[in-house]
């Protein structure tokens, strides 16, 4: 059996369907630092007026809090290269999938706990862009908050050793977490887990809204399942090779999400940028 939750087993079709992600392979050189940086700053005083509130909300903010949300409705094309290029694009990504094929592109920028999101509908035509600050993007969580309350334990295959008491765990765990309670982990690189075990967990819990792709040395996978409160965290080396396979069922996971510190290292690192180049 291949390693991994989100990967189809040895003979299987296909793996558990989701939706793409899109990650940036590269950086765009910085406009600020060219020639007509200070030209395009001129232009754009409602991009300057922004940065002070950023760094304010970012310097206050809390991991635990609700984010707040900073609107780029009715920017030109000229202030959004701005802002794009001020805040840049960090490690961490995310697809969602919401009702009626609306899909919101999540993308953290270089100053972690400051987010952009953009919603597009089913055909692809933009609905909302903006910056959000917070532990992680509430479109995330609302996300996962419409996924099944509750799994049927159907029966198993033949050959599954684990399957039944690995989703009785998860069922008991997902119907009593509460916000505020740690989240639970299920290591299934600990576990024997058989092929048909994995294929009955992954066909039991379906495949969720969510997908998060943080990287950096390896990377971190973290993907809502349909079972509300449970996502699969997967760790990948620098090859690419699962070095730890997981369920936690709960809160969004800690890997996905910014925490207190990292806010006011944003705030300092936004202001620096601020004072440098806007003032």
């Amino acid at each position: 059996m291949k390693a991994g939750f989100w990967i189809a087993p040895e003979g299987a079709d296909s793996a558990v369907t989701a939706v793409p992600i899109a990650v940036a392979t590269g950086r765009p050189v910085s406009v600020l630092t060219t020639a007509g940086a200070e030209e395009m700053i001129a232009r754009c005083p409602r991009v300057a007026a922004l940065l002070p509130l950023l760094v304010e909300t970012l310097a206050t903010q809390e991991a635990d809090r609700p984010g707040r949300l900073f609107d780029l409705a009715g920017l030109e094309d000229i202030e959004l290269q701005l802002i794009s290029d001020v805040v840049g694009e960090g490690e961490v990504a995310a697809t969602v999938a919401l009702p009626d094929g609306v899909v919101a592109q999540v993308r953290e920028s270089v100053m972690a706990g400051l987010w952009r999101v953009r919603f597009a509908d089913a055909q692809g035509q933009p609905l909302a862009d903006y910056l959000e600050v917070g532990a992680i993007p509430e479109a995330v969580r609302r996300a996962a908050a419409m996924t099944a309350p509750a799994i049927a334990l159907g029966e198993a295959p033949a050959g599954a050793m684990n399957a039944m008491p690995v989703l009785a765990e998860i069922r008991e765990r997902m119907t009593t977490w509460r916000p505020g309670i740690p989240n639970h982990t299920i290591t299934f690189s600990l576990l024997p887990m058989s092929q048909d075990d994995m294929a009955f967990v992954q066909a039991t819990l379906g495949a969720g809204p969510v997908q998060i792709l943080s990287r950096g040395y390896g990377s971190c996978r973290v993907v809502a399942t349909g079972a509300r409160h449970v996502w699969s965290v997967q760790f990948s080396n620098a090859a690419d090779a699962i070095v730890l396979d997981t369920l936690e069922i709960g809160d969004v996971p800690a890997a996905a999400c910014a925490a207190t510190e990292d806010f006011r290292d944003s705030a300092e690192r936004l202001r620096q940028i601020e004072e440098a180049y806007f003032t």
